[in-house]
């Protein structure tokens, strides 16, 4: 394979990388998201945390190395977060990670293009 073979090809697979990058996380969250969702919908969770904020509340006038706070929520943070911050979520996942992968992929294209000499020129191929 030629250099400009071998470069065409570096570009495809920073390329596919970059966007694996982007894409996977969030469809696998998404998915993950689904799935406790239907966990945290159930009578028993929202239960659950009622008896924790209630455990903290009695442990909260208490004198002690750790001063215990109630929880504000009336809901379990998950929930809240997977419900309320979910789209929160994966804009900052496609900026950081995009912008960061692009910014890294020049590097790694830019590292793998033609030598170039003092004066600016590409050097000859040998």
């Amino acid at each position: 394979m030629n250099r400009a073979g071998r470069s065409r090809a570096l570009v495809m697979v920073v390329m596919a990388a970059w966007l694996a990058a982007i894409v996977v996380p969030p469809a696998a969250l998404s998915v993950w998201r689904a799935k406790r969702l239907a966990e945290l919908s159930q009578p028993g969770v929202q239960a659950e945390w009622d008896t924790f904020r209630e455990a903290m509340r009695k442990e909260s006038g208490r004198d002690g190395p750790v001063q215990r706070k109630v929880p504000k929520s009336a809901e379990p943070p998950e929930l809240v977060w997977l419900r309320d911050y979910f789209s929160l979520a994966i804009t900052a996942w496609v900026t950081l990670v995009g912008v960061l992968g692009g910014f890294v992929a020049a590097l790694v294209l830019g590292m793998s293009g033609k030598e170039r000499g003092p004066t600016g020129r590409e050097s000859p191929d040998p």
